[in-house]
């Protein structure tokens, strides 16, 4: 997988920075193969959660939205006051937006009669309206970078609307086009490939290689996530949703705690000062 992005240069002025700012190291992970490992495991919990929550509980889907964004929000509060990356904190927000990016595009489509070819499409809009205000504001989109809150705030969104147009992406191809789940999985798979390879070999900028595969695995765990938990009726392995959220919630947490022992994602820098006041943290 796309395994580095540019380092930033070294913070200045660090002893001459105002009173009431903010040093931040990057609050974000190292993208190695353990990141692609957990990425992919968060979108397939995105989806089984989602539906497990919804139908099996008998939440209902209205309900499930509101509870699960309010303990989203709980999560990135702790988020954004840390200084510094945390796997146990970001992975557990990764989950939760995992789960309401899926609630989102659901609403949509089943409260709201959205077809799945046109939330697709806004997803991908807003996803791209996002990137182009980032970028101009910050002049960069590397993750190396996310040492202050608003970089942050950018990343936590743009993260939130991968989520969403990947649920809404996989569900087209493997529903509206009616490709199937596991065919549709192989589709993804082979996209993030082909991401790889450009990256590797035809020497594919990091950054643009890291957001197209980022985007990309959401829709190959989401259609991994419904092929083993849906029905053999409806082409799946009928493993359920409460024993596929089961399964890889645990392999997360064994995986976040060998990186919290480990450091092994750890990403070296100096601290930048933050351009919003502690307190609106």
């Amino acid at each position: 997988m796309i395994t580095s992005l540019s380092k930033p240069a070294a913070a200045t002025g660090a002893g001459t920075q105002r009173p009431f700012l903010r040093e931040m190291l990057n609050k974000v992970p190292e993208v190695t193969l353990y990141f692609w490992v957990i990425k992919i495991l968060c979108t397939t919990v995105g989806e089984t959660a989602a539906d497990y929550l919804n139908v099996n509980l008998g939440f209902g889907l209205t309900n499930t939205t509101y509870v699960v964004s309010a303990i989203l929000a709980v999560a990135l509060v702790f988020q954004f006051r840390l200084r510094l990356y945390v796997p146990t904190v970001y992975w557990l927000a990764v989950v939760l937006i995992s789960v309401v990016g899926t609630l989102i595009t659901d609403n949509m489509v089943d409260n709201f009669g959205v077809a799945l070819t046109t939330s697709t499409t806004v997803f991908a809009v807003a996803l791209a309206i996002t990137f182009a205000v980032w970028y101009a504001s910050e002049r960069t989109l590397s993750i190396h970078t996310i040492v202050t809150t608003r970089r942050e705030a950018f990343y936590w969104l743009t993260v939130l609307f991968t989520f969403a147009l990947g649920t809404a992406a996989g569900d087209l191809l493997a529903e509206k086009v009616n490709l199937g789940y596991w065919k549709s999985a192989l589709v993804f798979g082979a996209a993030i490939a082909v991401v790889f390879f450009a990256h590797r070999v035809l020497k594919l900028n990091a950054i643009p290689a890291f957001w197209i595969a980022y985007i990309l695995t959401r829709p190959f765990g989401a259609s991994l996530g419904d092929y083993l938990s849906q029905p053999r009726r409806s082409g799946g392995l009928a493993l359920g949703t409460t024993g596929t959220s089961v399964i890889f919630l645990l392999a997360i947490s064994g995986v976040v705690a060998f990186l919290t022992i480990t450091r092994r994602d750890r990403i070296e820098g100096a601290a930048v000062p933050d351009p919003e006041p502690a307190a609106a943290v």
